[in-house]
């Protein structure tokens, strides 16, 4: 289990912890953390987030909603998120 701290844009930070092989996104979602989504499932782009610190494994999402050159400054999208390590991440 990884301790993930959660960053909004007002700079209010909340925590969260997340199991091996669960999504960031569903994590949140059941601990009441506030990340906005639609689809689920790696195509609407709504649940983008900025990892700012701690390691992850990206599942398969739409380069239309993230491209290659957001992917290498560490973006990515909640939904398709497993933590690999304690993270800070900001939605």
């Amino acid at each position: 289990m990884y301790k993930v701290k959660v960053l909004n844009q007002n700079g209010i930070q909340q925590e969260l912890v997340c199991k091996d092989n669960q999504t960031l996104l569903d994590a949140a979602n059941i601990q009441g953390v506030t990340i906005n989504y639609a689809c689920k499932g790696g195509g609407c782009g709504l649940c983008k987030i900025k990892v700012n610190e701690g390691s992850y494994e990206r599942g398969k999402s739409s380069k239309a909603v993230l491209p290659d050159s957001e992917r290498e400054q560490d973006y990515t999208l909640a939904c398709k998120t497993f933590p690999k390590s304690d993270m800070q991440v900001l939605v």
